[in-house]
């Protein structure tokens, strides 16, 4: 998911490093903290991909600052991951969280949906973090009050997504039967 808040970033606007690097741990730092040693390497990967480039700029004291911006190459392999987002992508919480955050760059609204679809895909199929055997648990099956709070807590944030995703839904495939690309309407 780092390369993917790297693409996502610097398709939005060219930045430096440090820059680049605050922005992914004001999206990602609590779960993923960002350091110079992951994120450099990242970096240096997508540039001998051809994704990016860097450019020396003039800093702001006597250093020049090293400047990234992402190729043409690079916005069509943003667009591409997120349309075929899939698996861990849209299962895992906070690899979703990170896909939704630039899934605007993807701006068909068809290719969209289907990324919403695969989501709400898992979102309805039975699950919980705890079971009897094979049978899922729910809070109210529960007499340990932790356990009971994460499955009460787990089930109205999934149930503000289903409300999320079902009024995106209806916006995205409305603009993509009318031929529109661009942002649906915030619900």
């Amino acid at each position: 998911m780092l390369e993917l808040s790297i693409l996502g970033f610097l398709y939005e606007t060219p930045l430096h490093g440090y820059e680049l690097r605050k922005r992914i741990t004001a999206l990602t730092g609590h779960v993923r903290p960002v350091g110079e040693s992951t994120l450099y390497p990242a970096i240096k990967r997508l540039e001998k991909a051809g994704l990016l480039v860097r450019e020396a700029q003039p800093g702001p004291a006597a250093a020049p600052r090293q400047v990234l911006t992402l190729t043409p190459t690079g916005r069509e392999a943003l667009r591409r991951r997120l349309a075929d987002a899939d698996g861990p992508e849209v299962t895992d919480e906070n690899r979703w969280f990170t896909l939704l955050a630039f899934l605007r760059h993807l701006d068909d609204p068809a290719a969209q949906a289907a990324v919403l679809r695969r989501r709400l895909a898992f979102l309805e199929e039975p699950a919980s973090f705890f079971y009897d055997g094979e049978r899922p648990l729910r809070a109210e099956d529960l007499d340990d009050p932790f356990r009971h709070g994460i499955l009460t807590i787990a089930r109205a944030t999934t149930r503000a997504e289903l409300t999320w995703l079902h009024a995106t839904l209806t916006d995205l495939e409305s603009a993509a039967a009318a031929g529109g690309f661009g942002q649906p309407p915030c619900p």
